[in-house]
Order: structure tokens, then C-alpha cells, then sequence
């Protein structure tokens, strides 16, 4: 069951909360630290956060926890599982790199890559989609 459970946590409306406020909550909420148990990414533009789980969690427990912590439900963030994907975006990619560079690169297990069944090359938004063969690949 684990291998099919994200280790990651998705957190919505987050817009009233600092990262700050957020890794505080989430330490109080998990027993873990931010940094040594997890991380967390915002993304200001859509007023949510990723927390990602570096140590071993039961990520639907933490996620009920969360929905049943008092200040969560104060500053009205929701928390979801963040669904397993086979595919990434990859951003900022030069115009001069090919389809090829890109698949060796996320094939590599020094960049935590995996077997990639496809790159779809964006070159007008600096951009790529990489398809792994399994999810093991995107982590």
C-alpha cells in the first residue's frame, strides 16, 4: 500500500497562513521537523503548499489529523493527498537542448530519475513534459 501512497501532502487556501505559520502547524501536527522529517514548497499563485514527507508517514492518518486540527480549520486550509503521476513538468529548459539530453538526464539515477517513456518538447515556454515508464521515476 505504501509504494501506491503519495508522500505528499497537498495544502489548499493557504493565503491567510506564512510559510512560517504553515511549518510550525505541520511540525505540531506530524511530530516531525521541517527540513529533517519534511519539506515544503508554496506556490503563491494558487494560494497552495506541498509538504513532502522525507521520513516515514502515514500520509492519510496526517491528512485526517489535519482536517480535524482546530487552527487548520480556523484558517480554513484543506488537505488532500497529492495524487501519483507517471509525468513532470520541467521548466526553464534552453531552446538548444533536445528530447534526447532531457530523457538521459531524467533517466539518471544520480538525479533521481527513472525509465522515461516520453518528452514532449515545449520550446515556445521553455518547457518539457517527461513520462516515466513507472512512478518510482518523478520523485
Amino acid at each position: 500500500k505504501s509504494a501506491e501512497t503519495s508522500p505528499s501532502v497537498v495544502f489548499e487556501n493557504i493565503q491567510g497562513c506564512s510559510l512560517k505559520c504553515l511549518s510550525t502547524l505541520l511540525e505540531s501536527i506530524s511530530g516531525l521537523e521541517v527540513d529533517d522529517g519534511f519539506t515544503v514548497e508554496v506556490i503563491p499563485d494558487i494560494n497552495v503548499a506541498v509538504a513532502t514527507f522525507i521520513k516515514s508517514i502515514d500520509a492519510e492518518e496526517f491528512v485526517k489529523k489535519c482536517s480535524q486540527n482546530k487552527r487548520v480549520k480556523e484558517l480554513k486550509i484543506t488537505a488532500r493527498l497529492l495524487e501519483l503521476t507517471r509525468s513532470i513538468k520541467a521548466e526553464n529548459i534552453p531552446a538548444s537542448v533536445s528530447a534526447d539530453c532531457i530523457s538521459v538526464y531524467f533517466q539518471s539515477p544520480q538525479n533521481g530519475g527513472g525509465p522515461v517513456s516520453d518528452v514532449q518538447l515545449f520550446p515556445e515556454k521553455n518547457a518539457a513534459i517527461i513520462t516515466f515508464c513507472d512512478r518510482k521515476g518523478n520523485a
